[in-house]
């Protein structure tokens, strides 16, 4: 039994992804597309570029944890509003804000697909 887009997209969030990189090849679609509008500007990833930034994060942060507010989900589309909490290395005692988030994520094949999102 295959779990629904909202559970996917839960599991995703609540992961913890910088601490169990391996575990993105079983939330992301090979040929995912995130659509970011940030405060760097509009940025567009893609699965190299995800898992890349992931990594990036593993580096710099002792811990990120996903506080989510709103899940809505129709069909194969989920949205998502949540915040981003984070523990540096340097202060790993010490647990910051650190980025609200909402996206709206396409599934394909389980697996979150398309992304856009705005920070």
């Amino acid at each position: 039994m295959s779990n629904t887009a909202k559970e996917v997209v839960r599991s995703a969030y609540e992961v913890d992804l910088i601490h169990n990189l391996d575990e993105l090849k079983n939330y992301l679609h090979s040929d995912i597309q995130l659509d970011w509008n940030s405060s760097f500007g509009f940025l567009k990833k893609d699965y190299n570029e995800i898992i890349s930034m992931f990594k990036g994060m593993s580096t710099s942060f002792e811990s990120l944890r996903c506080e989510i507010s709103h899940l809505l989900a129709e069909n194969d589309s989920v949205t998502i509003r949540c915040t981003y909490y984070v523990a540096t290395i340097e202060n790993p005692d010490k647990e910051e804000y650190f980025a609200h988030f909402i996206t709206i994520w396409e599934l394909k094949d389980n697996k979150l697909y398309r992304g856009y999102q705005i920070s």
